[in-house]
């Protein structure tokens, strides 16, 4: 069964969402723990929108769950530590975070360019609210690093 241009924009929301759920809960260990626990509540929250999202996209879109890209998550995690070896393992993951809500946000824009389901909406809303607050939480975190 073919997507239609709707059910394309939910996947590709779904997905930026596992995405940066799955990045985070595979680097936690190497955050410091002041700013993992910083982070922790956001993620938590938004592994919850997740779940609603693809409940209302099944009931709603009449969407069927996805599987995870392994290869690709196993690629990113990869890349990531190669860079750290370069630079700072930090700072390395605080963009590294930065990057995945760029992706979640422009997916999340394009989902909003199409009618939604009114128990859709208010959810989508949430999350862009929640990536605002973490690239807000993200970018003081950069400048703290910066200015040490």
């Amino acid at each position: 069964m073919f997507l239609d241009n709707r059910q394309v924009a939910m996947d590709s929301v779904l997905e930026a969402l596992a995405d940066s759920i799955d990045y985070f809960q595979d680097n936690i260990e190497r955050l410091r723990p002041s700013l993992r626990e910083s982070l922790k509540p956001l993620y938590e929250e938004r592994l919850k929108q997740m779940h609603s999202l693809q409940s209302l996209a099944r009931k709603h879109l009449k969407m069927l769950p996805r599987d995870a890209d392994v290869e690709r998550d196993d690629f990113l995690w990869l890349w990531s530590r190669l860079k750290s070896f370069v630079g700072n393992d930090s700072q390395v993951l605080i963009n590294e975070l930065l990057e995945q809500e760029r992706v979640l946000m422009q997916a999340l824009s394009t989902l909003f360019t199409h009618p939604l389901p009114d128990p859709i909406e208010p959810i989508i809303e949430d999350c862009m609210k929640g990536c605002r607050r973490l690239i807000r939480e993200l970018y003081g975190m950069q400048k703290r690093k910066a200015r040490r």
